[in-house]
């Protein structure tokens, strides 16, 4: 910090009231409000404000996120003297409920602006009319009110501790008093016998057990402190790098291996998952086309969702509710989710165009802030808008058909999409224009991703080739074919993944999991089937923090590595978390696809 000015935001015409930084995953924003009643968000670049909202009331606004980051609220007065408490839909720059139980004021008088904080992701409270007012933030009706046994100003100032057991409100007197509910009272008694008014918490958070087969699965935190299997268990790994293809110690890799820091778990020791009672598993509720195969899955970035893609070319969404099982309201192997639709019931189906959806390539992407997916199933291209179910656009008519989507990172009106022509189409959504056509494979495109730190695209085909892309000029860098083992064809879909750093990259096909460093392009690990995980790798993902892998194979395991080193950690049988009568069905049910939860690096969905 030396004190240097860094950025200047410019662009309200009246002085600012208040700002309110924020961040989701690797953006960093902030709003601000002016007394003229305008609200902006801005980004670390100088480059303007990206909203202009019109506050409730239109003078002087508060803005404050939820304590888990996932809402946001604002309270402020107008220059009549009405007080205004609501929750934004950012998405849509809308609000989306109004709370009531500020009283009217006489016109023309105004005595200040109303203060508010919000505490444990479901309590909302505001100072007026010498009280505290308290909402629970899913019901627009005031819960409670006190006046802390007197003693408090007309309009209040207020806040809460970070655990949300203690509020701080001013005093006519120019002091304070705290208040605190019994959590807060049992904290406090270490500085004395002090009289303490307490309030309390209307909900109090507990644990739920659920049943059935599994769909989302929760590991253990202490992957690494698993229980150890026998020596002589079949699940035991190959003692010569844990798995890995021999031929990769060759590539830079010795430095690794001598420096690597003893775990505390052996090499030779891994975990054994063969019954639900070993993890944490969650049945998703069926829908009405419960007998299509889920042939791509993701959950939504902000971690309260789960997208899957039919082979019927229908897309479903699930939620986790916000309750006293689940206060967070973020997905969890603890708590079943609902099967959520708009109320006009509508659904994601896909243009299918004249190819059978069974025999299509499916693709799917979801926005940064969850407002559209964008999907297609050997048809045209679809855009939903996740809150309405409806289709927003559609574009790129086959043939050929899309077979891979992904928005560019810092513009999500910019889309690459794969084809099956092996093209790569860098796409504008807003004006509907194709910016220019990349070539550089020989057969349909599997993946791509995205590398901000690198400024590249990497793209994978069906030819088992990785292409690297500039996306400054979008000039091909660099093409390399994946290293096959011994006695296989180099062909099948490869995907492509980046870890949280931006220069490693996760490679899948189905005969191993590699380690790429994308800045080089070179191959640091490669793991290959082998033992009881023989069967051919169905799909893999990184872990939320890049320190795990998550696999799945076409027998129905599931394995889970260390991403630094693709040492196997752990096997998950498919008896864990499948019912015996998907296992023994004709033909048998196996994993397809695996998505690892956004924010929770120990669980994933398969």
């Amino acid at each position: 910090m030396h004190g240097q000015k860094i950025y200047s935001f410019e662009g309200h015409e009246a002085p600012v009231y208040s700002i309110c930084p924020h961040h989701k995953e690797t953006i960093q924003f902030i709003f601000s409000t002016s007394i003229d009643g305008k609200i902006k968000a801005w980004l670390y670049d100088n480059a303007g404000s990206r909203v202009d909202y019109d506050a409730p009331g239109k003078w002087c606004t508060t803005m404050l996120y939820s304590a888990d980051g996932t809402r946001l609220f604002s309270c402020g007065t107008s220059k009549e003297g009405d007080s205004h408490l609501v929750e934004w839909n950012e998405s849509e720059g809308s609000i989306k409920r109004t709370y009531s139980g500020f009283r009217k004021k006489a016109s023309g008088v105004v005595q200040g602006v109303v203060q508010f904080d919000t505490a444990q992701n479901h309590i909302l409270a505001a100072g007026e009319d010498n009280q505290i007012k308290f909402w629970d933030v899913d019901n627009t009706n005031m819960l409670t009110f006190i006046d802390a046994d007197g003693g408090l100003p007309g309009l209040p100032r207020l806040r809460f501790n970070k655990e949300g057991n203690l509020l701080a409100v001013t005093t006519v007197d120019n002091g304070f008093k705290i208040l605190a509910n019994s959590d807060g009272l049992r904290s406090l008694r270490a500085f004395g016998n002090r009289p303490f008014e307490a309030f309390r918490s209307p909900y109090e958070a507990s644990a739920m057990k659920v049943s059935g087969a599994p769909v989302v699965a929760g590991i253990s935190p202490n992957i690494g402190r698993m229980d150890n299997l026998d020596r002589n268990s079949p699940a035991k790994p190959s003692p010569i790098l844990n798995g890995a293809d021999p031929a990769s110690r060759s590539i830079d890799i010795k430095p690794r291996i001598s420096e690597e820091k003893p775990d505390k778990a052996k090499p030779w020791e891994l975990m054994e998952v063969l019954n639900p009672q070993q993890f944490r598993v969650a049945t998703l509720p069926e829908t009405p086309d419960q007998t299509s195969k889920v042939v791509r899955l993701l959950y939504t970035n902000s971690g309260v969702g789960l997208l899957a893609l039919g082979s019927n070319a229908i897309q479903r969404l699930w939620k986790w509710n916000r309750n006293e099982q689940n206060p967070s309201g973020k997905a969890t192997a603890s708590v079943v989710p609902q099967h959520w639709q708009p109320n006009s019931g509508l659904v994601m189906a896909n243009d299918i165009g004249e190819t059978p959806p069974e025999e299509s390539v499916p693709c799917i992407a979801l926005s940064k802030n969850d407002s559209y997916v964008m999907s297609a199933c050997g048809g045209k291209v679809s855009l939903f808008n996740m809150m309405t179910f409806k289709v927003m656009t559609t574009f790129m008519p086959p043939p050929p058909a899309s077979t891979f989507l992904a928005f560019h990172p810092q513009d999500n009106n910019i889309i690459a999409i794969g084809m099956e022509d092996s093209t790569i189409h860098i796409y504008n959504v807003r004006v509907d224009e194709v910016k220019i056509r990349l070539k550089g494979h020989q057969k349909r495109i599997t993946g791509l991703a995205f590398s901000n730190s690198l400024h590249i695209l990497v793209s994978s085909g069906a030819d088992a080739q990785l292409c690297v892309w500039a996306t400054d000029s979008w000039e091909k860098k660099k093409s390399v074919a994946i290293q096959m083992p011994a006695g296989k064809t180099p062909s099948g879909d490869t995907r492509v993944q980046f870890n949280s750093d931006q220069n490693r990259l996760l490679v899948v096909h189905e005969t191993q999991i590699a380690i790429y460093d994308a800045s080089k392009m070179e191959r640091i690990y490669q793991w290959i089937p082998q033992g009881t995980l023989s069967a051919a790798i169905s799909h893999a993902s990184y872990s939320c923090n890049s320190q795990l892998v998550f696999a799945a194979f076409t027998d129905g395991n599931v394995a889970i590595f260390d991403a630094d080193n693709l040492r196997l950690r752990c096997r998950i049988a498919s008896s864990a978390y499948m019912s015996t009568t998907a296992i023994n069905s004709n033909p048998p049910v196996y994993p397809f696809v695996v998505a690892a939860h956004p924010q929770e690096p120990n669980q994933f969905a398969v």
